[in-house]
């Protein structure tokens, strides 16, 4: 059976090999909640360009029923999860219900399809577990996107890999190509293997995409529990150890995706150069080359805006980016109460929330900030948004410290229910793009990209993509990086400086007095981003550095 015959989606017969993408999260729609953040971002851009270019690939992704989680704001204003139903009628049941083990029982799972014609990407098919037939527990396998409990997270990977290998059989299709977005699928391979019964035999089918430039942040558990919760599918501990060359007591999700794959990739070349290093010492691990992300400009763009920027139009680009700011600030008007101007420099910091990222640096010396925020005569206007992990007590206690530093300030707010929605209007209402992590922690990151799209300025660290597009002062300006040897709160205290020298001695005289300037800066932003970081460019990419060539 072929992807046509299912979904009436018909592929281009230049992409001959039939590639089933896994992923535990997809950011395709707002209102398909389904995602995180950047890993979501990302996947739901390359099916978006894969359908764009009609490539012959399919999305093998997860149906949370309560999604990530919804962003709200308690009595005192301050951010708090909670935890909402989701009903799609665009969904269409397939009527496939099959049964996955999962510690040492029977899981039914049920297959959704996201039809390419309703968003405009790639077809998508999403398992759910949320069945009669299942026990609560069962059940609550697909309630949370990366649930806290390790053996529930534990069954998602099972149900992600294992659950889509049989969704593929009783769909009666073989793909040439399984593509594992993240290490959350790597029970796909033991799977594989018992009808392969070869370790070759899956290296010529498999490929993988990290995303994690740390250690620590890889995923992984005891063998033993593992083992326990059909993890291996078929296969005892022993032999997953002799196959993979493995020892010791736990089992790391990235380094076994490494030894099933033909080839990986990081996703920035900067990324592809820290994983190597991080995982060249293993053996028998496969190549791991650099695909760097990108973002489907359909998507992402302001049409009219786009227009006027091809035009050349400099007046004509202003007035529209002062409509896009409007349509921001009548957000900002709403969820804090606070009147933002169009006429002002706003910055906005806002991208998956996690302390690496360092959302309060640019308050680090607080005289500093306050005198900042008071300037009359070049006056700026700062927005914060993004998701913390609702476990994450630090990111959680930092989110609303940010809250409740800037509460009495009527040109700071902070934004919640930071999902696609809210990331398009912050985006085309940013004058600048702050992006400041730890040296080396962001792996690719893509909110930058989209915002340029769309008339704004990076401020950013050289990290991630940042290196392959930065033409400090021209195209973006560069936040000098502090010495790799000083400690982190020397480097923050530094970093920190280098930040504001910039904003007070560069940003801010360049916008207020020097807009030919400015509008040039977003021209050469724009012409740097596209198409080299537009994600057909990347989709194109994966068949001619991936699938086509392992």
């Amino acid at each position: 059976m072929t992807i046509t015959d299912i979904t009436g989606y018909t592929p281009n017969t230049s992409y001959s090999k039939l590639v089933a993408y896994f992923s535990m999260e997809f950011a395709i729609d707002q209102s398909l909640k389904i995602y995180s953040g950047g890993l979501g971002f990302l996947s739901g851009s390359h099916l978006r360009s894969a359908y764009e270019l009609k490539q012959n690939l399919i999305g093998i992704g997860m149906l949370w029923k309560y999604g990530y989680y919804d962003q709200v704001r308690d009595k005192t204003n301050n951010m708090e999860p909670i935890f909402i139903q989701k009903d799609y009628s665009f969904l269409e049941d397939t009527g496939i219900v099959f049964s996955v083990p999962v510690h040492n029982g029977l899981v039914k799972v049920k297959a959704f399809l996201l039809r390419p014609e309703t968003f405009g990407s790639a077809p998508l098919f999403l398992l759910g577990t949320d069945l009669e037939e299942n026990d609560y527990v069962s059940r609550s396998i697909t309630h949370r996107l990366y649930d806290p409990n390790e053996t529930t997270r534990i069954a998602q990977s099972i149900i992600l890999g294992i659950g889509g290998g049989l969704l593929l059989e009783q769909l009666n299709i073989t793909p040439d190509i399984y593509h594992m977005n993240e290490g959350h699928a790597v029970p796909l391979n033991f799977y594989l293997y018992s009808k392969f019964k070869n370790l070759d035999e899956i290296k010529k089918r498999m490929v993988f995409t990290t995303h994690t430039p740390e250690l620590a942040g890889n995923e992984e558990h005891d063998f033993a529990l593992l083992k326990e919760m059909s993890f291996f599918y078929h296969l005892q501990e022993h032999e997953v150890k002799f196959i993979l060359g493995l020892d010791g007591d736990k089992f790391n999700y990235t380094l076994a995706a490494l030894k099933f794959s033909g080839k990986a990739n990081g996703v920035s070349k900067l990324h592809g150069e820290v994983a190597r290093k991080m995982w060249g010492g293993y053996s028998n691990i496969c190549e791991i080359i650099s695909i760097t992300n990108a973002q489907n400009r359909n998507y992402w763009k302001d049409s009219a805006f786009d227009e006027l920027i091809k035009a050349n139009d400099e007046e004509g680009a202003d007035v529209r980016k002062k409509e896009m700011k409007s349509l921001l600030f009548k957000e900002v008007a709403n969820q804090t109460g606070k009147i933002f101007r169009e006429d002002l420099i706003t910055i906005v910091w806002a991208r998956r929330f996690a302390a690496y990222k360092r959302a309060d640096l640019i308050m680090y010396h607080w005289e500093r900030f306050l005198q900042f925020l008071r300037e009359t005569d070049m006056p700026v206007q700062i927005i914060w948004a993004g998701k913390p992990y609702p476990e994450d007590v630090d990111a959680n206690k930092m989110f609303n410290q940010i809250i409740d530093k800037t509460r009495s300030f009527a040109n700071c707010a902070v934004l919640t229910g930071y999902e696609l929605g809210l990331s398009a209007l912050l985006k085309k209402g940013a004058d600048v793009w702050l992006n400041n992590p730890k040296m080396y922690r962001e792996a690719s990151g893509t909110s930058g990209m989209t915002a340029v799209m769309n008339g704004a300025v990076n401020l950013s660290l050289p990290d991630g993509w940042v290196p392959e597009f930065a033409v400090d002062g021209e195209n973006c300006f560069i936040i000098q990086p502090a010495a790799d040897e000083l400690s982190q709160a020397e480097r923050d205290a530094q970093e920190n400086s280098n930040l504001m020298d910039i904003l007070e001695d560069d940003v801010l005289p360049i916008y207020y007095q020097n807009p030919a300037k400015w509008f040039s800066m977003i021209q050469k932003g724009i012409e740097g981003v596209l198409p080299k970081f537009e994600s057909s460019r990347m989709a194109i990419e994966y068949y001619e550095k991936m699938y086509n060539s392992i």
